[in-house]
C-alpha cells in the first residue's frame, strides 16, 4: 500500500478546527490565511499519498475563503505547481489577472509563486489534486505562471487523462507497493507536464490584454446568439463563461454600455430589424417584441422610443410606408 496520512479536524477541539486546516493547507499549498462561516466548527478531512517529491491529496471541507497573499509569499515559498479535480462542490478564484468559477469536473491550476483567493460555495467541497515541484517539470518559466489557464475542463484530451489517473490512484491506493509511489510520481509530472503545455500552446499563449479582449467578443457572441431567451441575464452569461458576475461587469466597465444595458440594446436592434421586415409587416409589434425579450408591450414601447426617440408603431408607419430609416443616431423629437 502506497503511504498513506489522514487527517481530520474532528481530532482536534472544536474551537482549533479552522486553525488546524489552515495549518494543514499550509503545508502543502505554502502559508495561506483562512476564514469561513464555521469557523466555530470547521468539518474537513484530507488524505494524502505520498509519491516521492510529488503528493496526492483527497479533501473535503465546509465553506472557506483561502487567500495567499504577496506577502505570504514572501514568507515562504514551496515552489510547488498545484492541479485539483473538483469532485464536489463550487468556488471561485481570483488572481491579480484573471477570475474563475469552479464546479464538479473542472481542473483548478495553481502556483505556489502567484497570489490568490480562493471563496468556495455554501456545500462542502470535495478536490482530489496533487502537488509537484516546479522544478520537475520542463516547462519555460513563464508557462508555468500567468499565461496557463487557471480552469481546465476534464472530459476530454490531457485533462481527462490527468483526472482519470487521479481518481483512479485515490480509489486503488492499496493495491501499489510503497516502492510504485516515486514511480507513480514521475508519471503523474509528465501528465502535467503535458496538461500545462497544451494548454498554453491552444489557449492563453495571450498577453492579459489580448485575453480580456478575446473573452470579451466571445461574450458577445454568446449574447447575439441567445438575445431570444427570455432569461439571457448578466448572471446566466457569467455562468456560461465560467466567471463570477462581478468579474463580468469589471470586463464591460470599459465597453460603450454595461452588460445589462448591451443585452438590451442588441434586442432592441432586433426588434428594429423585424420592424423594418416587410415580410413580417402583418405581425403584431407585440409579438415582435415577445420574441426579442420583452414580454411585457408597455416596456417594449418604452424602451424602444427613448433609444430610437419614436414609438415601435410610429417607427413602423415611418420606415415601410415611407421607406425612411431611422436608428440609434438619428433620434427624432
Amino acid at each position: 500500500m502506497l503511504h498513506e496520512t489522514v487527517f481530520r479536524t474532528e481530532d482536534v477541539p472544536a474551537a482549533d478546527r479552522l486553525a488546524y486546516w489552515a495549518e494543514r493547507v499550509g503545508q502543502s499549498h505554502g502559508p495561506v490565511r483562512m476564514g469561513s462561516d464555521h469557523a466555530d466548527d470547521f468539518r474537513a478531512t484530507q488524505r494524502v499519498l505520498d509519491l516521492g517529491a510529488v503528493s496526492v491529496r483527497q479533501a473535503t471541507f465546509q465553506q472557506s475563503v483561502i487567500q495567499r497573499t504577496p506577502k505570504l509569499i514572501r514568507q515562504s515559498d514551496p515552489g510547488l505547481f498545484q492541479v485539483a479535480l473538483v469532485v464536489g462542490g463550487t468556488g471561485s478564484c481570483v488572481w491579480e489577472d484573471h477570475e474563475a468559477v469552479y464546479r464538479p469536473s473542472d481542473l483548478h491550476v495553481n502556483d505556489s509563486s502567484v497570489s490568490w483567493e480562493i471563496r468556495t460555495g455554501k456545500d462542502p467541497v470535495t478536490v482530489v489534486g496533487l502537488e509537484v515541484p516546479k522544478a520537475m517539470l520542463p516547462l519555460p518559466s513563464d508557462m508555468a505562471r500567468c499565461a496557463v489557464p487557471r480552469r481546465l475542463p476534464s472530459r476530454e484530451g490531457i485533462g481527462a487523462l490527468v483526472a482519470h489517473f487521479l481518481t483512479q490512484l485515490i480509489a486503488d491506493a492499496a493495491r501499489y507497493h510503497p516502492s510504485d509511489g516515486p514511480r507513480l510520481g514521475v508519471v503523474l509530472s509528465d501528465l502535467v507536464t503535458a496538461l500545462v503545455a497544451h494548454a498554453f500552446e491552444s489557449d492563453n499563449a495571450l498577453r492579459p490584454d489580448t485575453h480580456r479582449r478575446v473573452l470579451i467578443r466571445r461574450i458577445k457572441n454568446f449574447i447575439l446568439g441567445h438575445l431570444h431567451d427570455p432569461q439571457l441575464t448578466p448572471a446566466v452569461v457569467a455562468h456560461a463563461h465560467h466567471i463570477s458576475v462581478g468579474y463580468l461587469h469589471r470586463l464591460f466597465a470599459t465597453e460603450e454600455a454595461t452588460v445589462a444595458a448591451w443585452i438590451r440594446l442588441q434586442r432592441l436592434e432586433a426588434a428594429r430589424r423585424d420592424l423594418t421586415d416587410p415580410a413580417l409587416q402583418s405581425t403584431p409589434i407585440c409579438a415582435i417584441a415577445a420574441r426579442w425579450g420583452f414580454p411585457r408591450a408597455a416596456d417594449f414601447s418604452r424602451a424602444f422610443r427613448g433609444v430610437y426617440g419614436i414609438p415601435p408603431k410610429g417607427y413602423r408607419h415611418c420606415v415601410v410606408g415611407r421607406g425612411t430609416r431611422l436608428t440609434a443616431n438619428s433620434l427624432v423629437d
